[in-house]
C-alpha cells in the first residue's frame, strides 16, 4: 500500500475534488486549468442528486458552482469514472447542467451560466485526439471562430502526460504530475514552494483515513483495479482481432495476385481452409 491514496478510485477522487476541505486544492487546479481565461475566487458543491439520475451513473461527477473575480458564475463538472460511450455521456451530463438552469415563466431570458466539464481520464479514449489535453467548444464551422463561451469540455488523458517532475514548470503541470503518480510517491513534491501541495498531502495520506474510510478506500481500490483489468482485457482482445483481420487481408491480397494457397498458408500461419474461404 502506498503512502498516498490513488486519486482515480471513487474514494480518492471524492476526497480530493468533492469535499469542502479540498477547496484550496480545487481552486488552484481550476485556476491553473483556466489561466488566461477566467479566475475563480469562490466555489461551492451542488447537490448532484437533484438531477434524479441513477446513483451509479453519476457517482463520480461533482457539480461545482464557481464565482469568478468579475462576478460571473460558471458550473464546472468534475468527471472521472470510466463508462461505455464516455464521450457521449459527458456531453449528456453537461447538457443536463444547462437544462437544469431553466426557470418557469416568461420573464426568464435564457440567461444561462457557462458550463465547463473537466474529465480526468486515467486511460485513453480512441475517439478523442491523442493529446494529453483536448478542449472542445462551440465553433462557427466556416469562420473557425468561437460561437459561444457557454459550453466547454476539457478532456485530460493522463497516459499522454509524459513530463517528469523536473520538467514541470506551471502549477497546472505540477498538479497533474502529482495526481498521475500520487499512489507511488513517498513524499509530496513542491510542498516547500506551494501550500496547495501541503494541503494535498494532508488530504491524501492513507494514514489520515479512519478505519471506516480505510475500509471504503480498500473496496474502492479493488473496484478500480478490476475495472483496469477488464479494460486491459478488452484492449488485448481488440489487438488480437486486429492482427487476425490484418493477416486475412494480406492473405486475400496474395490470393488475388495468384500466389499459391499452400505458400500463403505457410507464410502467414493460416490453414488451407482459411485460404479457401477467402
Amino acid at each position: 500500500m502506498g503512502k498516498f491514496i490513488n486519486p482515480f478510485t471513487d474514494v480518492g477522487f471524492k476526497r480530493i475534488f468533492g469535499q469542502e476541505v479540498s477547496k484550496p486544492v480545487l481552486l488552484a487546479f481550476l485556476n491553473s486549468l483556466l489561466e488566461g481565461e477566467r479566475r475563480i475566487v469562490d466555489l461551492m458543491f451542488l447537490d448532484k442528486e437533484q438531477l434524479g439520475l441513477e446513483s451509479g451513473d453519476r457517482s463520480l461527477i461533482y457539480d461545482i458552482y464557481c464565482e469568478t473575480e468579475t462576478g460571473e458564475h460558471i458550473i464546472v463538472e468534475m468527471q472521472n469514472k470510466y463508462q461505455p460511450y464516455f464521450k457521449e455521456r459527458s456531453i449528456y451530463y453537461m447538457a443536463r447542467s444547462i437544462v437544469e438552469q431553466g426557470e418557469r415563466g416568461s420573464q426568464w431570458k435564457y440567461d444561462i451560466k457557462a458550463v465547463y466539464l473537466v474529465a480526468f481520464l486515467n486511460f485513453k479514449i480512441s475517439d478523442i485526439s491523442k493529446e494529453f489535453r483536448t478542449d472542445v467548444a462551440l465553433m462557427d464551422m466556416k469562420e473557425r471562430t468561437l460561437f459561444s463561451d457557454k459550453v466547454r469540455l476539457v478532456y485530460l488523458q493522463l497516459p499522454y502526460f509524459t513530463k517528469e517532475a523536473e520538467g514541470c514548470e506551471t502549477i497546472f503541470e505540477k498538479i497533474i504530475y502529482t495526481l498521475k503518480h500520487m499512489d507511488i510517491l513517498q513524499r509530496m513534491p513542491w510542498m516547500a514552494q506551494n501550500a496547495v501541495f501541503k494541503r494535498l498531502s494532508e488530504i491524501a495520506e492513507v494514514a489520515s483515513l479512519n478505519s471506516e474510510e480505510r475500509r471504503k478506500y480498500d473496496e474502492s481500490l479493488r473496484a478500480y483495479r478490476d475495472t483496469l483489468a477488464v479494460m486491459d482485457g478488452q484492449f488485448m482482445q481488440g489487438e488480437r482481432k486486429g492482427r487476425a483481420e490484418e493477416k486475412l487481408s494480406n492473405a486475400r491480397s496474395l490470393k488475388e495476385n495468384g500466389v499459391p494457397a499452400d505458400v500463403i498458408a505457410k507464410s502467414l500461419g493460416l490453414t488451407a481452409d482459411d485460404i479457401e474461404r477467402l
